[in-house]
C-alpha cells in the first residue's frame, strides 16, 4: 500500500477504532484514557503542524515577503474553523456544556459536529501529502499529521458509537454510524490531492491553512477537554510537546 493511500485512511482508521468500543465497552472510554489520547495528539498535531505545514510554507518564499503566506494562511484557518464552530452545533464530550436546547438529539449532534470537523481534518492531511508529492517536502510529517488526527479521532468515534448503543440501537449499527462519521476525512484528502496542480501557487497559503485549522482543533478542542476535572495532569505529562 502506497503511503499516500496511508496517510489518507490513518485518521479513519483512528474513527473506526474509537467506535469500536462499543464492542468490548459497556460504558464511556475511561476519562483517564481519553485525556492521555487527547493529550498525546494534541503533541504530535502541533508539532506536525509546524515541522510539517508552517515551516515549509515559509521556506517557499523569500525574503521578508516569505512571512506573509504564512500568516495570511494561519488566520484564514483559524477563521474558517470558527465559522465552522459558529454555524454547527457544538458539544464537548468530556463533560462540557451542552449549548442551549435543541430539537436534535444529544447524539445527533454530536455526528454532525464530529463529521464536519473531519471535513477540513481530511484537507489538511491532504495539503500535507500535496506539499510532499509537488514540493519535495518529506512524506513523514504528512504521516505523522495523519497519525496525530488518528489518534485524536479515537476518542470522537466512541463518543458517538457508545451513545447510540445505549439508546438501543445494535453493537454494528452504532459502530457503523461512529466509523461513517470519519469517511469525509479521506473524501477531503483525495478532493485537495485531485486539485493539488491547480492549487500549486497558492500551496504556502494552503500549508498555513492547514496548519491553522489543526492549531485550532488543538486549543479550542483538544486542550480544554482534557484539562477538565480529574487527570488533566495525565494528558499534559503524556503529550509530546510537553516534554520538548
Amino acid at each position: 500500500m502506497s503511503p499516500v493511500l496511508i496517510a489518507l485512511l490513518i485518521p479513519f482508521l483512528g474513527t473506526a477504532l474509537g467506535s469500536a468500543f462499543v464492542f468490548f465497552m459497556k460504558r464511556e472510554m475511561p476519562p483517564l484514557l481519553q485525556k492521555v489520547l487527547l493529550g498525546f495528539a494534541s503533541g504530535v498535531m502541533v508539532a506536525a503542524s509546524v515541522w510539517s505545514l508552517i515551516i515549509p510554507s515559509i521556506e517557499m518564499g523569500s525574503g521578508a515577503a516569505a512571512v506573509i503566506p504564512p500568516a495570511v494562511g494561519l488566520l484564514a484557518g483559524f477563521a474558517f474553523l470558527l465559522l465552522i464552530d459558529y454555524i454547527t452545533p457544538h458539544i464537548h464530550p468530556v463533560g462540557g456544556p451542552e449549548g442551549p436546547e435543541s430539537r436534535l438529539s444529544r447524539t445527533t449532534k454530536l455526528a454532525l459536529a464530529v463529521t464536519i470537523h473531519n471535513f477540513p481534518e481530511g484537507m489538511a492531511v491532504g495539503v500535507a501529502i500535496a506539499g510532499a508529492l509537488t514540493a519535495d517536502f518529506n512524506m513523514a510529517g504528512a504521516l505523522a499529521l495523519s497519525l496525530g488526527i488518528a489518534i485524536q479521532n479515537v476518542p470522537e468515534g466512541a463518543i458517538i458509537s457508545m451513545p447510540l448503543r445505549a439508546e438501543g440501537n445494535s453493537r454494528w449499527r452504532s459502530f457503523g454510524i461512529g466509523a461513517l462519521s470519519g469517511i469525509v476525512e479521506p473524501v477531503g484528502g483525495a478532493l485537495v490531492l485531485f486539485l493539488a496542480t491547480s492549487i500549486l501557487g497558492i500551496m504556502p497559503y494552503m500549508l498555513a491553512f492547514a496548519a491553522g485549522a489543526m492549531l485550532y482543533v488543538v486549543v479550542e478542542e483538544l486542550v480544554p477537554e482534557y484539562s477538565q476535572g480529574e487527570h488533566s495532569n495525565m494528558a499534559r505529562s503524556d503529550s509530546p510537546s510537553a516534554s520538548s
